[in-house]
């Protein structure tokens, strides 16, 4: 298994009740780090998050089995050690709530992945056996060499495939006059049939995220996502998002998700940008839990690093017409922790070293574990930090792989509020932070 490859996404399916740290949870947790470290054949030292009480228990909970089975993970040592860093959620709630604009990350956001399985049933007009198709890289060459790449290539590699495929399938009816004709279009069939099937699988999929892009008009929602997300003009800010909250086409979910956004930026004023017809009960409540899941009172960084206060750069990608793309700003959290810790300079005050040993030289096989789950924009973070950091080789894991709507359930859920029915247990895991 060649897990350095790009990177490589460790799933652990828990239930969103993990993050309540209940000792069937930690224990189950834990159970899937430390598997994940003997498939992987490593015997780490561990940093954790000092902010996050549930880091801390975790890495001690892991260490506790490595201590315990120390015969299992005897594994040849190596130069420099493996490192195995526990990170928080709740330290970067931004990045699970803004749009994204690469192929994977595009399609988990706007249509969902479930097991590698989009549901396309509800595609106007779709085919029969288009209603669910399956993504996978392993299986799927086209998916494999675009999943990362932004979603304006992907419509030029799209235009590329059907010019392609035009080329290549068969011109009429073949003449099937010898034994050597009839083999050819056996051993040819099998070639355009699947070929054919990518085609139809990737055109229906890029031309649905094409119509919701419009429908929602999201290059316009991403442009106020990323100044909120990286600039810092209060003033200019709180008008984009009135804005754009008095659009009718704007749906509740990029609403309520501009609405969190502003407030985890600007704190103070949040009450200010609330709507106030009927929906604003609701939404008040959905983004006092974001603030109390990932306020500045929770996250043990500066979460925003404003920059120069600088329009938003567009650049637009013709290859298909309707397919458009805004190059974005925003790089996750992560990245600055991974940058700092590849560089040597992730403070211990910070984020510790569990135990009395500290690694010296710079790591070379990193392990990151997120704590209440990771997304896509941070896997394609250390997939680049792996093609551009010679030497180092990164795997990134999570407890789930969070679009918008998974993460706002999870913040409901672990805070104490609900979205909606009984899902919401009145325990949160900042009861457990106290």
């Amino acid at each position: 298994l060649d897990v350095y490859f790009s990177v490589v996404l460790l799933l652990f399916i828990f239930s969103l009740y993990i993050l309540l740290w209940e000792p069937s949870m930690l224990s189950r947790c834990t159970q899937g780090l430390t598997s994940v470290l003997l498939a992987l054949k490593k015997c780490p030292m561990i940093r954790y998050q000092l902010s996050s009480d549930m880091s801390k228990r975790l890495a001690e909970s892991v260490k506790q089995i490595i201590t315990k089975e120390y015969e299992l993970f005897d594994f040849r040592k190596t130069e420099v050690p493996p490192l195995l860093l526990i990170l928080d959620r709740s330290d970067d709630a931004i990045t699970p709530l803004l749009n994204q604009w690469t192929y994977q990350a595009m399609v988990h956001e706007l249509l969902g992945l479930n097991n590698n399985r989009i549901d396309l049933s509800r595609v106007p007009g779709i085919s029969k056996d288009l209603r669910e198709v399956v993504l996978s890289a392993e299986n799927d060459e086209f998916y494999a060499n675009n999943l990362y790449l932004n979603f304006g290539e992907i419509g030029t590699n799209i235009k590329n495939l059907m010019e392609d495929f035009q080329k290549k399938r068969p011109k009429g009816q073949q003449k099937l006059e010898s034994i050597t004709d009839m083999k050819a279009f056996v051993d040819n069939y099998p070639q355009f049939k699947k070929m054919s099937g990518t085609v139809s699988k990737h055109v229906t999929v890029v031309g649905e995220l094409s119509r919701l892009v419009s429908e929602r008009q999201l290059m316009e929602v991403s442009e106020v996502e990323q100044e909120l997300a990286c600039q810092n003009d209060h003033s200019n800010a709180q008008q984009s998002v009135r804005r754009l909250l008095q659009n009718p086409r704007l749906s509740e979910l990029d609403a309520v998700r501009l609405v969190m956004l502003y407030a985890l930026r600007y704190e103070r004023h949040s009450s200010s940008i609330l709507p106030s017809d009927g929906r604003a009960e609701q939404e008040r409540s959905m983004v006092q839990s974001v603030v109390e899941y990932g306020g500045k009172r929770v996250r043990g960084s500066d979460l925003i690093t404003p920059t120069d206060a600088v329009a938003i750069t567009k650049q637009f990608f013709k290859g298909l017409k309707g397919v458009e793309n805004v190059y974005t700003q925003h790089q996750p959290l992560l990245h600055d922790t991974l940058d700092q810790l590849i560089k040597g300079r992730l403070r211990d005050g910070q984020f510790p070293y569990l135990g009395a040993s500290s690694l010296r030289d710079r790591p070379q096989d990193i392990l990151v574990f997120v704590i209440g789950g990771a997304t896509y924009e941070e896997a394609l973070t250390v997939y680049n930090l792996n093609r551009t950091t010679p030497g180092v080789r990164i795997v990134l894991g999570g407890s789930s792989i969070h679009n918008t709507k998974s993460f706002l359930e999870e913040v409901m859920l672990t805070t104490g509020h609900s979205t909606g029915g009984d899902r919401a247990h009145g325990s949160g895991r900042h009861g457990n932070r106290r």
